[in-house]
């Protein structure tokens, strides 16, 4: 896939959905919760019902709240203690020390109004940061390849003396966070019927790329379905990888587009995160699962941070459309791509001189 072509079935995409929105649709639209403590079960039954409950959701929203996930409250706090930190304390020189125009695979600090996915001025600031050898509990298998195929990491990352701990506390959540997704692919896997142990061949050593973001407070706050945003933190887009784990502080600004054509909000709901599909999982399920819409406007005047966590797979895998998801009365819509090669070419057309950037 060129970048011609990603950018194509990008914006095609969002137009469609975006610039058709309906004046008379108010149905009720309510994103569920899914506790997943029974996942955890040995109980082969116990976990199946879960997954019935994703299926439902991925099926139909594309996002749910992730509730008993078990990663650890004070790794949540800390991380996101480290992203004002960052964001409010770091002189400005230093963070262009790591400025991302310096990263191909679009790793480091990502200041304000420098991307755009659907032409909107975005407020945001971000710090983005991928896969690190000693980020994964289980070791690894060694084989990590960053988006081009390289063994090249790209990370960039403050000195320790201007940020005590920054890197450690985001080593640590990261961990918990690789561990949940692995988790969750197992879920995914018997949510579609599937052997339990689907996807954990493209699992091994996964690129996953997780951020940092800030949202400045509103200069000028407006309603939703107000006729004109004019503070956009994050344009509508989808996510490209398979799912991502938000988590993100109490000041709420998510809003994702509806099945109905508008804008519903996706307030923060306190020790959960919040889940939605992404590009690949609709690949794999030749659309049944929904990549859904989304962007980020804080119309509030307090200051939002989030740190998503972009799950993938190995970067040297590819994903095609699963058997079960074709049939020759649905024909498989999307060609297969190369899990690195994809993201690199979609996030390459959303910055101002054509370095990599990551999503949210």
């Amino acid at each position: 896939m060129s970048v011609e072509e990603a950018r194509s079935e990008q914006t095609t995409y969002l137009k469609l959905r975006c610039e058709s929105i309906p004046t008379n649709s108010e149905e009720a639209f309510n994103i569920p919760t899914i506790d997943i403590s029974r996942s955890f079960s040995g109980h082969l039954p116990d976990r199946q019902a879960v997954a019935e409950e994703i299926h439902s959701a991925s099926a139909s929203f594309g996002f749910f709240y992730l509730a008993s996930h078990g990663v650890s409250p004070t790794s949540c706090s800390k991380v996101l203690e480290q992203a004002e930190k960052f964001f409010k304390t770091l002189p400005l020189d230093k963070k262009e020390l790591l400025h991302l125009r310096q990263s191909k695979f679009g790793s480091g600090w990502e200041p304000p109004q420098y991307t755009s996915f659907y032409g909107d001025v975005e407020t945001k600031e971000a710090f983005n940061f991928t896969f690190e050898e000693d980020f994964d509990k289980t070791g690894g298998d060694g084989k990590w390849v960053n988006l081009d195929g390289s063994p090249d990491n790209g990370n960039m990352w403050p000195a320790e003396e201007d940020l005590p701990g920054f890197r450690g506390i985001i080593k640590d959540y990261y961990s918990e966070l690789l561990e949940l997704s692995r988790h969750l692919f197992r879920l995914f896997a018997l949510s579609l019927s599937l052997p339990e142990d689907q996807f954990d061949s493209v699992t091994t050593h996964p690129g996953t790329m997780a951020r940092m973001v800030y949202y400045p407070a509103a200069k000028n706050p407006k309603p939703l379905h107000a006729s004109k945003d004019e503070e956009i933190g994050v344009g509508a887009h989808t996510d490209f990888e398979c799912f991502t784990i938000l988590l993100s502080s109490s000041c709420p600004g998510l809003e994702i587009l509806n099945p109905h054509g508008r804008w519903v909000s996706v307030p923060p709901l306190a020790g959960t995160f919040v889940v939605n599909i992404g590009d690949f999982m609709m690949r794999w399920t030749n659309g049944l699962y929904k990549s859904t819409i989304h962007r980020v406007v804080n119309r509030s005047q307090e200051e939002r941070y989030s740190v998503p966590f972009f799950t993938s797979i190995n970067y040297d895998a590819i994903v095609e459309t699963l058997p079960c998801c074709v049939s020759a009365e649905n024909p498989t819509k999307y060609p297969p791509v190369r899990a690195g090669i994809y993201i690199l070419e979609r996030q390459n057309v959303t910055t101002k001189d054509g370095k990599g950037y990551m999503e949210k």
